[in-house]
């Protein structure tokens, strides 16, 4: 994305927001706590307008590269299914219009913990009371289907819609800040079963795998196949274990590629197919105006072709002063929260607005990657 999206952090991998927690000694499977993942960065690959960098995770999302790779993983033993077969109904708005906000993440750690800082109010009520993606960033086989169902299940008692972004493809982020994923394709297949299987019968976005397309040029022709074949497998398996879920494909962001260049890589993953796909998401970890990627994905959208109803949703959470002009992607001065999270965005083939990076989680220039900085989210959301 010519600045990667996101940036994911060695330690749980997530880029945007919170992250569920993999194996932690000391809680089981089945107190998974969506833990703070660092959001991935944004970068600008050579030769295309700066997109986010890559830099490492934020709590609810990872972060996104901007040339990553992946590798690819083997197929599954196991392919998840619904517990009953259920036919595939059309893509339609979500029955809640609200979107989860998952109790545990960087920021609310950091008010809960700062009570008397001068700053705690602004951050509360501008960031913290925000509905944020819950990133999925480590590769934890054993336990992602009950931390992927402690996300799902909470939301559906609430009855809102949470919002999971899937990150541990292979060789992700091309081996930069948010290197890491899953050992090879076929154990990412299997990863994924398991993924699907937390996922119930309510309604779920799923960001799927932020940079895999447009960071795919790192990969030789071969891999990116292979890759691409395992994300189309990735959405058929999780529309089939929970008709309810939206997944929407990776379109990297409108400084990045041309929208022709990366419809035709999304059509090879599987975007432009009902029984995969809902449609693409851009300007994950990334500052580009909520106007100019109305306009790109539209575009992208149409040269994709498929289903009518296929739509786009945006990551609003650092926008509001647009990307700034020199390219830098890295925790940039001047820089604000844009559109708050909704499902009600007003925009055709514009299905929502999202907060998939946590405004406040560091890049790795005002505070550790993936880390949130207080003065940074201050910065943000004054």
């Amino acid at each position: 994305m010519v600045a990667a999206a996101s940036v994911v952090v060695a330690v749980g991998t997530a880029t945007g927001m919170l992250t569920a927690l993999g194996d932690d000694g000391g809680r089981g499977a089945d107190e998974a706590r969506p833990e703070v993942t660092r959001s991935p960065r944004t970068q600008s690959p050579p030769g295309t307008p700066s997109p986010a960098p890559s830099t490492p995770p934020s709590p609810s999302a990872p972060p996104s590269p901007t040339a990553k790779k992946t590798g690819r993983t083997a197929a599954p033993t196991q392919t998840a299914q619904p517990e009953t077969a259920q036919p595939k109904k059309p893509r339609s708005a979500a029955a809640s219009t609200r979107l989860y906000r998952h109790p545990d993440s960087q920021v609310l750690d950091w008010v809960r913990a700062h009570p008397g800082d001068p700053r705690q109010d602004v951050i509360e009520s501008r960031i913290a009371d925000q509905p944020a993606a819950v990133w999925f960033a480590d590769h934890t086989p054993a336990t992602i289907t009950a931390r992927v169902r402690a996300v799902t299940s909470a939301g559906a008692a609430r009855g809102r819609v949470p919002v999971l972004v899937p990150y541990v493809i292979p060789d992700r982020d091309c081996g930069g800040h948010s290197e890491g994923g899953a050992p090879d394709l076929d154990a990412y297949d299997a990863w994924i079963d398991r993924f699907a299987a937390g996922l119930g019968s309510g309604d779920v976005i799923v960001v799927l795998e932020p940079d895999s397309v447009a960071q795919s040029e790192c990969l030789s022709a071969g891999e990116r196949a292979d890759r691409f074949a395992s994300l189309a497998r990735a959405g058929r398996v999780m529309k089939d274990a929970d008709p309810n879920a939206r997944v929407y494909f990776d379109a990297g962001h409108s400084g990045w590629h041309a929208p022709a260049k990366q419809a035709g890589w999304l059509k090879q993953a599987g975007a432009a197919s009902a029984d995969s796909s809902d449609g693409v998401f851009s300007n994950v970890s990334n500052f580009h105006t909520t106007a100019d990627e109305v306009a790109y994905d539209r575009a992208v959208l149409d040269a994709l072709g498929g289903p009518a109803g296929l739509g786009a949703v945006i990551d609003t959470s650092r926008n509001g002063n647009g990307a700034p002009p020199d390219g830098e992607w890295c925790d940039p001065a001047g820089r604000k929260i844009g559109r708050a999270p909704t499902l009600n965005t007003g925009m055709g083939r514009i299905d929502a607005y999202l907060w998939v990076k946590l405004p406040g989680e560091s890049d790795g220039c005002k505070g550790e990657p993936g880390t949130f900085t207080p003065s940074y989210a201050y910065d943000l959301a004054r």
